[in-house]
């Protein structure tokens, strides 16, 4: 309480006397005795002189030194929120907006987890790039869960921790569930020390054997928090809304496209099928029809359905395994454009010139009737002229259309490549497994034509919603790519410069600058090498309130319209375009919506980053899985990225494992500027890019880490 009674100072008063206090005695330190009696603490003010000291402290804008208080940022000293550790290291994250994070190396964590808000001090970085700090106090301590292995220490069971700690942690038995050498388990830290090592921890749930990726994959899933039962009231929100038939009022009210041709194209396993393409030739280039599921017709605002899909905020798909967004009534049933059958839909349908640039748009309520569930391969197959008579049966009603999107997409590709966009290739894994969910082959994914033919259609829609939303000033949420910071291109530069390969005069970074590197490199051993350097040289895409545009794409407008189904962003712009419909005045509209999309900006993107770290994780135990077959064995890959304790070779078909060095020659190695892992006074060098064969030595299932050792007379000399 902040009322001042009978001239005693109030808790904010003390606050402001306290900095400034502390900001004129700079460096030096004050007791609690000199600090009092500057900020003239009488005998009733105390109470509130400690509260106020007390919450400066808790909030990191003053520390205790051994000598008394300072002002942390006359120090140096910021705030910040451990984001992510290791077994080694960890990094924090500074409250200041846009801060880089801080590397903290594992003896200057004092024991801190992720999420613990703490004071950081600066220390200097080793390779005098990356900020690198210490942690000096723990502000505020998260409630701390962990995944790790049961271990047999000496006779005794521990807790060995994926991310912490070198060295296994004690289990208190009591609380703890039942566990077993071996076995993948969650736990909680019950007490701390001034060490990670020092933590004790209870076990609350076992997964299961940690030699199985399976189990390993859950327990990424568990703790990233991510939700996988849905509540009760969900799913009985979902089944009601499933069962109900399409009210004919819907009917009248909607435009009708039910005899217009319409069919999907997805996978041969695809369930949810959330949009379907329609097309056809103009006098003065196309009309491409985009029909969506209409998920916000069903998911109304702040209903359970909602709520739960906002905290959800994405679909997660790793191996064989979906976590949808939405419960499968929904999303497999009656909101999945199923052939032959009745469907409500949002359509966004385009005129386009003969460039393939839209010319105009309109955005309409529907009701479709898909003609065909389409395949992706047997689209293809189509395409290539190897169809069956009996496939193209099955395409009858829509064959005409599938010529004419596969000239629209190579025009649209066409001019993607004169606006200058990059064409980067990110490879991805398929992971084939078992009856028993057990890893048995990894390939490279394939992209066949339909596939690339769908993107580009999408990505018509979803350029259309954005540019409507900012001619019409509505709140939206779009999907933004900022331009590469100056560091980060100064970087590349650096890299290129060091591999020999030409880099563009610009005094700006341009996308056509980019896509210069790559296509100077096209087909040679360097090209996979620099796609990722590429890719990591620029921003990463999110979701904002605000129309930054999209500098990978060198589109002004963007937005993600096309899978309400499956991600939030979406489903948010369906429900904003379906108000503005109904009521189009912007006024309005942004009372309604404006503190909603910097929400759900915000929480998708979130909901984004959680959700590719899981996959990611969970396909490296995968990997891990079925690499164990192929111990001591040989491969052939490429150097994809240097470290300070050896480098990383990538196989054809995207396995990555580690060259440790100590499996290298004895001698002094060296990481030159995580381009080239030298001798320091040889000759033997491996460069990124570099072509090496490997044995296969280790594979961690557990961790997701593959070992790979050099095979004799691998390497070249300088």
């Amino acid at each position: 309480m902040n009322t001042q009674l009978g001239g005693t100072e109030t808790i904010e008063g003390y606050r402001s006397k306290i900095v400034a206090t502390l900001k004129k005695n700079g460096r030096t330190p004050l007791s609690d005795r000199e600090l009092a009696t500057k900020c003239r603490t009488n005998r009733g003010g105390a109470a509130n002189f400690r509260k106020a000291v007390d919450a400066l402290l808790s909030e990191g804008i003053i520390c205790k030194r051994r000598r008394g208080y300072v002002l942390s940022s006359m120090m140096g000293y910021f705030p910040a929120t451990i984001v992510r550790l290791s077994r080694t290291f960890g990094f924090a994250r500074p409250d200041k907006e846009g801060a880089q994070d801080v590397f903290i190396p594992g003896k200057y964590l004092q024991g801190a987890l992720t999420n613990d808000r703490v004071l950081i001090g600066r220390i200097p970085s080793r390779n005098g790039l990356k900020p690198e700090g210490e942690v000096l106090t723990i502000l505020e301590e998260a409630d701390a869960r962990l995944v790790g292995v049961i271990v047999d220490e000496k006779g005794l069971l521990m807790f060995k921790s994926d991310n912490m700690a070198k060295l296994p942690l004690q289990i208190s038995r009591k609380g703890s569930v039942l566990y077993h050498e071996g076995e993948k388990v969650l736990a909680e830290v019950i007490s701390r020390g001034q060490r990670h090592a020092e933590h004790k921890v209870k076990i609350v749930f076992s997964f299961g054997e940690s030699t199985r990726a399976s189990v390993c994959a859950e327990s990424i899933v568990a703790i990233h928090n991510a939700k996988t039962i849905f509540p009760d009231e969900v799913l009985q929100e979902a089944e009601t809304l499933s069962q109900a038939p399409i009210p004919e009022e819907e009917y009248t009210k909607r435009l009708d496209l039910r005899n217009t041709p319409i069919f999907t194209i997805d996978s041969a396993h695809s369930k949810d099928l959330d949009d379907a393409v329609s097309i056809e030739k103009t006098a003065t280039g196309y009309r491409l029809g985009i029909h969506i599921a209409d998920i916000s017709h069903y998911v109304k605002p702040k209903s359970a359905l909602d709520v739960e899909a906002l905290e959800r905020g994405t679909s997660i798909y790793y191996a064989n395994r979906v976590i949808p967004m939405l419960p499968e009534s929904l999303s497999n049933g009656i909101c999945s454009l199923n052939p032959h059958e009745d469907r409500l839909a949002f359509s966004a349908l385009m005129d386009l010139d003969e460039r393939g640039e839209i010319i105009s748009y309109q955005f309409s309520k529907s009701v479709i009737r898909s003609a065909v569930k389409g395949v992706y391969k047997e689209v293809n197959q189509i395409l290539d002229g190897t169809a069956s008579q009996e496939l193209l049966e099955k395409y009858r009603d829509v064959e005409h259309m599938i010529p004419l999107m596969d000239e629209l997409c190579d025009i649209r590709l066409r001019e993607r490549k004169l606006r200058g966009a990059p064409e980067l290739e990110t490879a991805e894994g398929e992971l084939i497994l078992n009856e028993e969910n057990v890893c048995v082959d990894v390939v490279a994914r394939q992209r066949g034509k339909s596939e690339c033919i769908i993107e580009e259609m999408m990505l018509l829609a979803n350029e259309a919603a954005a540019r409507m939303a900012r001619e019409k000033y509505l709140p939206f949420v779009y999907r933004i790519h900022d331009k590469p910071t100056t560091e980060k291109i100064e970087n590349l530069k650096g890299i290129l410069l060091r591999l020999g390969v030409p880099i563009p005069k610009f005094d700006e970074i341009q996308p056509k600058h980019l896509a210069e590197i790559l296509d100077g490199t096209r087909g040679t051993e360097l090209y996979p090498v620099l796609n990722v350097m590429v890719l990591h040289s620029m921003a990463k895409a999110c979701y904002s309130p605000e129309p930054v545009g999209h500098f990978g794409l060198c589109l002004a407008d963007y937005a993600h319209f096309t899978s309400p189904i499956r991600r939030y962003p979406d489903l948010a712009i369906h429900r904003i375009l379906s108000s503005y419909l109904e009521n189009p005045d912007s006024t309005i509209m942004q009372r309604q919506y404006s503190l909603f999309v910097e929400s759900a900006a915000d929480r998708s993107t979130e909901a984004e980053v959680r959700a590719v770290s899981i996959e990611r994780s969970a396909d490296d135990c995968y990997k891990a899985e079925y690499m164990q077959q192929y111990l001591g064995e040989e491969f052939d890959g490429i150097v994809s990225s240097i470290t300070d304790f050896g480098f990383y070779v990538s196989l054809p078909n995207t396995v990555e494992g580690l060259v440790h060095v100590a499996t290298l020659p004895k001698s002094d190695w060296i990481n030159d500027d995580e381009i080239v892992f030298r001798e320091e006074q040889g000759t033997v060098r491996y460069r990124l890019g570099d072509t090496v064969r490997v044995l296969c030595t280790k594979t961690d299932i557990n961790s997701g880490n593959v070992d790979f050792e050099l095979v004799d007379g691998t390497g070249t000399t300088q």
